[in-house]
């Protein structure tokens, strides 16, 4: 679904050990946004090419640099250090990187949710319940591998019938074709190559957990306390971006062909990406998602998905080890170490026009 996701516990357990660091809580002007290429966060680079970016922290006395990473993680990594004052992540990989590596952020804004990017395919075979036995190629520890996690709960299996095999993301495509491999999770564009190649099935995806994987614009927290401005540019930029985007327009049309051409497609290509994402184009759409009860429950599975993995921390006792507070103030795990907030308030701002 990203350019990579890998998260790596080596490199998770080198930034807790040296105790990752937080950017200093302070009233600023700068302010410095990574993002990663993806269908989702295409907007963020387009913002920033055409001025979008700019009107909005003119609007509130500030600069706001908007960074593209290749590397998914590196952005992640970035953030965490302290070098980056918001990034575009997962929900998955939020709460596994920056707030296992103990920084406090905000899921400012709710850009969409995978419905159909990421998927499960087989070679020669055509249902799921096939993949008892097989290898299964995926980046480990990625929200693929989560994914396959849920597919095999949906049948009544679990990880131990089935061997999982490492893969890097930009191997997917040539591995599928080798006689090695019958059973691959991936995301797009990947899926859409591998797909069609012969033989090979789509037999299980992201749409059927709808609302699981999750596309964030997440900022540090006291970054945000200190400078609430900076919040309300973050939304105010996303919102202009959507609805130009979003328009059957002639610019519209111009905006998508023009991040289909960075993302290393075309508008087709990236018009097919969008319809397997659940784009929330406005900030009503958003606000009702984040504050609905099923974001509670899709953060239990992932909490619990990472624990069993040892990616919330070398020391965690339990999924609780770090506390997810949700819209309203309810909070998943341990109140006393809150590291992770989705928050409603910038959306809401945007849906009320008080930004």
């Amino acid at each position: 679904m990203k350019i990579t996701k890998l998260v790596s516990a080596l490199a998770l357990t080198a930034l807790i050990a040296a105790g990752a660091t937080t950017v200093e809580a302070q009233q600023k002007t700068d302010f410095k946004v990574a993002w990663s290429i993806y269908v989702g966060w295409m907007p963020w680079g387009y913002a920033a090419d055409t001025g979008i970016v700019k009107k909005w922290a003119d609007k509130y006395g500030i600069t706001i640099e908007v960074t593209q990473f290749n590397d998914y993680v590196e952005s992640m990594n970035q953030y965490t250090a302290g070098a980056y004052d918001a990034v575009t992540l997962t929900n998955m990989d939020g709460l596994s990187i920056p707030s296992a590596g103990g920084v406090d952020t905000t899921a400012v804004i709710i850009g969409d949710f995978s419905a159909g990017n990421d998927a499960v395919i087989l070679k020669d075979k055509t249902a799921l319940a096939d993949i008892k036995g097989l290898p299964v190629n995926l980046v480990e520890f990625s929200v693929s591998h989560y994914l396959l996690a849920r597919a095999l709960e949906s049948v009544g299996m679990t990880e131990r019938d089935v061997n999982v095999v490492n893969t890097s993301d930009p191997d997917m495509v040539g591995a599928f074709q080798t006689a090695d491999v019958s059973a691959m999770v991936t995301w797009n564009p990947m899926v859409s190559e591998i797909a069609a190649l012969p033989g090979a099935h789509k037999v299980f995806d992201s749409a059927q957990v709808p609302g699981e994987i999750i596309d964030m614009m997440v900022a540090n927290t006291q970054v945000l306390t200190d400078n609430p401005d900076f919040g309300k540019a973050l939304a105010g930029i996303w919102y202009d971006t959507m609805a130009v985007m979003t328009a059957q327009t002639p610019e519209g049309a111009a905006a998508r062909a023009a991040m289909g051409a960075a993302s290393g497609t075309d508008q087709a290509g990236f018009e097919s990406q969008l319809a397997a994402t659940k784009l929330f184009p406005t900030a009503a759409e958003a606000v009702t998602f984040t504050t609905s009860p099923d974001l509670k429950v899709t953060m239990d599975k992932v909490r619990t998905f990472l624990f069993d993995k040892g990616l919330l921390g070398s020391g965690a006792a339990s999924a609780d080890v770090i506390g997810i507070e949700l819209p309203g103030g309810a909070v998943l795990g341990d109140a006393n170490n809150i590291k992770l907030r989705f928050s409603d308030v910038y959306m809401k701002a945007a849906a009320e026009g008080a930004l």
